[in-house]
């Protein structure tokens, strides 16, 4: 037993060298490519992200190797196995995500919004449920060592049809959540940063996961609201194909308004405003009551957040124009005297 001892302490110094020797070498190749032109751009970053994982399953793998010499206890050999499947299942998991990270970097680079929130949205769902896969495979490949849960497994084969029925039935939710997830990522409903309205509230989309989207709306709130609400019900998203959006001030002034000379200061104000985008702009008359006028003032943005500001700049301003140049054109209450 302690000649055993002493080989496997020797392997073990042995496996520390030749990794200290291939960490080296992982090194010098990472900085050697990072020399090269832009092809090969991405290759130091995957080396350096992968080196831990990558000299686990070396190591893990030269002891296996060396176990026929070693011959320690079969407890020793049966943690080394489930070692080299967990840091196989790492290694696979931080490459899949070093590459989604790689495809999300080279679509910001081209400088388009929309593009860049689609694959931030698709990468970071799809990298969810690659590592939730791998996490399920190297724990079931981990189980299926032990020879009792081979046997209980092989069991439960025969049954699988009636167990996937209750396991369908029980995770219906769960299950709708993820679909629609996958369904609101690949079919472009929303991306991250896209602008929405749901159930009434304005925000942003701050996050999506495999089950919610978290909105963050324009009060520093945070929404969570389930992803099957998104593949089951309308919902308004301004900036799907473009940030662009059209702002909107209503006023209820009185008839006497000078219409004209109110439309010339609200072009004269618009052209020195920065928030204008200078694509379209409209002051009309759109609605009349008994006692007032509805006027509209239109001015396309940007993006949401300088159209909302925009519409309350204009608000303010043709409302102070008024008040002190044409303090009669405000809305005035009538009080009559009933009639004797």
């Amino acid at each position: 037993m302690w000649w055993s001892a002493v080989r496997l302490v020797v392997a073990g110094a042995a496996v520390g060298v030749v990794l200290y020797g291939l960490d080296r070498v992982v090194e010098l190749a990472a900085r050697r490519l990072a020399a090269r032109p832009a092809p090969s751009a991405a290759l130091p970053g995957l080396l350096r992200g992968c080196r831990r994982p990558m000299l686990a399953v070396a190591a893990c793998g030269l002891m296996l190797a060396a176990q026929p010499w070693v011959r320690s206890p079969g407890g020793v050999a049966h943690l080394l196995v489930l070692a080299t499947i967990g840091s196989c299942g790492w290694l696979t998991a931080r490459a899949a995500a070093l590459l989604l990270d790689g495809a999300v970097r080279l679509a910001v680079r081209r400088r388009d919004p929309g593009w860049a929130g689609r694959a931030r949205t698709q990468a970071g769902l799809l990298g969810r449920i690659l590592q939730a896969a791998i996490a399920l495979l190297a724990l079931a490949a981990m189980l299926m060592t032990f020879p009792a849960v081979r046997v209980v497994g092989t069991s439960l084969l025969a049954s699988a049809g009636l167990v996937g029925v209750v396991a369908g039935i029980a995770a219906q939710s769960a299950l709708s959540n993820l679909f629609a997830g996958i369904q609101m990522a690949f079919g472009d409903l929303a991306r991250i940063g896209d602008v929405v309205v749901v159930g009434g509230e304005w925000g942003t989309v701050e996050e999506i996961t495999l089950t919610a989207v978290v909105i963050a709306t324009w009060d520093q709130r945070r929404i969570v609201m389930p992803m099957s609400y998104f593949a089951g019900r309308p919902f308004e998203n301004w900036s799907r194909r473009t940030a662009r959006i059209t702002g909107t001030a209503l006023l209820h002034l009185d008839h006497s308004t000078p219409v004209d000379r109110l439309r010339e200061e609200f072009e004269s104000y618009l052209a020195k405003n920065p928030r204008w985008d200078g694509e379209g702009s409209a002051l009309q008359v759109v609605d009349t009551t008994p006692t007032t006028l509805v006027v509209r003032a239109l001015a396309t943005a940007a993006n949401a957040d300088d159209a909302f500001a925009l519409r309350c700049d204009l608000r303010e301003h043709l409302i102070g124009y008024l008040r002190e140049h044409h303090p009669n054109a405000l809305p005035r209450l009538t009080v009559a005297s009933p009639p004797q």
